[in-house]
Formats: C-alpha cells, sequence, structure tokens
C-alpha cells in the first residue's frame, strides 16, 4: 500500500466546458485525461441520497503536478456557499498551483487580465508565492516548485501543487495528514496575522498555519508525473469557521475533494479504519470512467473534508489508435511509468 501523489483536486463548475477553457489557458491545464457524462451512483452520502447526472473532465498538465477533476452538474443546478469563504474554513479553501518563476508568473497572469487577490510576498519559510481569483470566485494559490516531469513547455505553471484546508483543531489534523496521508514533515508552524494573506478573504485576522510536506519520494506509475505536494492546514484564532460546503452536496459550486492516486485499496481500507477514518464510500473494485477505469473510496478528514482515493487501473496512452495500459498487470507496482509513456499522453492535448 502506498500513495503516488495527489491525482487531482476536485473542483464543482456550473459550465464544465467553459471552466476547462479558462484552465488550459491560464494554467496549461490542456490534457483531458478523460471526459465523461453519467450519473454519480456510488456518492449517495452526499448527493442527498439520490444519484445525479454529471459531466467530468480530468485534465492535466504535462509538465508535472497534479490534475483537476472539474465537475458539473446536469440534473441540477449546482449551489453557491450560502457565505462569503474565508481562509480557515473548514474544507478545501485554496488550490495550490506550482510554477516555474513566481515574479515571471504573476507578471504573466496579471497581462492575462486574471484577478490577481495578491502580489508576490514571502511565506513564513521565505518562499515567495501570491494569490489569484478564477472568474467563478475560486481561490488559487501560485507557489514556485523545482520538481518538473517536462520543463520546456512555455507555460510558466504546472498543476495542483496541494492545497490550504481549514481545520479546527490543528493537533489533531497534524496527526490526520500526517499518519494517514504521509505528510510527515512540520515545514513551518506558525501563528499571528500574516501580511502574505492579505488580500485573500479573511486574510486580516490572525490564524495558526502549518505547511506539512513528505519527506520520502512518492512511488508508484505516475509518481513522477504527480511529482511532490504540500499541504498547509489553517485554523482561525479569532472567529468559529464554518463548514464551506454545509447544507450543500458533493459537487456543488467550489472545491469538492482532494484526491490521492493509490496502490493497494483493500489494504488502505483495512488502515484507515484502524486509524479511525473507515471509508465512507467504496466503489468496491474497478468502476469504469469511460477511457479509464479505477478503484475509488473516499474517507473524511477530522473535520468532514473528503479525501478520495483511487487505484487506477485503466488509462488510455494513444485513443486514436486504441492504446490503453492496463497497470494491474505491471510486474513491479512501486516502479514509474516510464518517461517517454507518460509523454505520449502530450498527443492529446488540447490547444
Amino acid at each position: 500500500m502506498f500513495i503516488s501523489g495527489i491525482q487531482q483536486i476536485g473542483i464543482g463548475v456550473s459550465h464544465v466546458h467553459e471552466a476547462f477553457k479558462w484552465y488550459r489557458e491560464h494554467f496549461g491545464m490542456d490534457i483531458p485525461m478523460f471526459e465523461e457524462a453519467a450519473v454519480a451512483g456510488l456518492m449517495l452520502p452526499y448527493t442527498g441520497g439520490q444519484p445525479q447526472a454529471r459531466h467530468a473532465i480530468l485534465a492535466l498538465n504535462l509538465q508535472g503536478g497534479g490534475g483537476m477533476e472539474i465537475w458539473q452538474y446536469t440534473g441540477r443546478t449546482p449551489v453557491p456557499p450560502a457565505f462569503q469563504p474565508q481562509i480557515g474554513d473548514l474544507g478545501i479553501g485554496i488550490a495550490k498551483v506550482k510554477c516555474k518563476d513566481v515574479w515571471a508568473c504573476f507578471h504573466d497572469l496579471r497581462k492575462r487580465g486574471v484577478n490577481m487577490l495578491t502580489n508576490p510576498a514571502p511565506r513564513p519559510n521565505g518562499e515567495e508565492h501570491f494569490f489569484v481569483k478564477d472568474p467563478w470566485g475560486n481561490p488559487f494559490e501560485i507557489v514556485e516548485a523545482g520538481d518538473w516531469f517536462i520543463k520546456n513547455n512555455r507555460s510558466l505553471t504546472g498543476g495542483m501543487y496541494g492545497a490550504a484546508i481549514g481545520v479546527s483543531d490543528m493537533d489533531r489534523s497534524i496527526r490526520f495528514y500526517g499518519e494517514v496521508l504521509g505528510y510527515d514533515t512540520v515545514v513551518y508552524d506558525k501563528s499571528g496575522d500574516f501580511a502574505d494573506w492579505h488580500g485573500v478573504d479573511g486574510g486580516f485576522s490572525n490564524y495558526r498555519r502549518v505547511l506539512l510536506r513528505h519527506a520520502e519520494k512518492r512511488k508508484g506509475p505516475f509518481s513522477r508525473l504527480l511529482g511532490d505536494t504540500e499541504i498547509e492546514l489553517v485554523q482561525s484564532l479569532d472567529r468559529s469557521p464554518r463548514k464551506i460546503f454545509e447544507n450543500r452536496f458533493w459537487g456543488d459550486l467550489g472545491y469538492i475533494h482532494l484526491c490521492f492516486d493509490i496502490t493497494g485499496m483493500e489494504a488502505m481500507k483495512k488502515f484507515c479504519a484502524e486509524k479511525g477514518h473507515p471509508f465512507t464510500v467504496d466503489s468496491s473494485g474497478s468502476f469504469d470512467m469511460g477511457e479509464a477505469a479505477g478503484y475509488f473510496s473516499y474517507i473524511e478528514d477530522p473535520d468532514g473534508t473528503l479525501i478520495e482515493f483511487v487505484e487506477t487501473h485503466k488509462i488510455p496512452i494513444l485513443k486514436k489508435i486504441g492504446w490503453y495500459l492496463d497497470l494491474r498487470k505491471r510486474s513491479n507496482p512501486e516502479q514509474p511509468l516510464p518517461g517517454w509513456m507518460l509523454r505520449t499522453l502530450g498527443m492529446g492535448r488540447v490547444k
């Protein structure tokens, strides 16, 4: 049993193709790994007890990093939060995007007319970053990263690098993300009013923020592509946080889950149950996702934030000639896929 990295961050939208176009143009998320219109019939604990029709696109950036699962209800109107979420509210508040050069990326996005929330500024560990919002009000943090699968692309950004997650009990959450998900290294643990957050909703307030990374390199078929990641936990010290998804369904507008690519789902099921976080959704074997297939499950973090696990079984390598890779037949599941094979995914790029 092991985790290969953050496979994707799910984001609920009202117009899936419009959102894909924006993320493709501004963040380089230009490879649709799969696109499928179907009924989500297994998420009943989080969809009002009823199957729900949806349309989803899993978009990747071949330079490296996790993907985005761009997800739209088609049988109901997706619901926005009843309040303006602030940093520290419970759930995934901000998605992190990796970039090659913070200042170059800042100037590029500003020229494109992106809604810039902050200028580049140092985090508590000295690394610079900045924040933007997409046209639908979702905040993104642009963070400089040093690990890349492909670096000769003109795009300054890669894929998803992690998330900032609001929590109610910091020490309890540090244990969860360390013990269950392998984020065992505390980069910083600071409290106060942070100038680099001024401009973000709720940024002028006092917080405890803890940045977590994993000491060991991830392993597995997609570990080279997904790369290193980080999780930043945020606890408000001035107010009682609200649940970002209170009284709403999974799949409604905003960040709906954080998904990890794993190997060994049955062992993960037992492990999570022993840690007090049993599966709340379990596909119980391979699940067809159109052009891909896998075994998926969900658990909740201590505040109910949804964490998805996907054990990938089949992916399209070259769709045009019907070449699909069955990962269950690999003799060494810990070995990363060859670089040339992953690069062929770029043949499906949407320009």
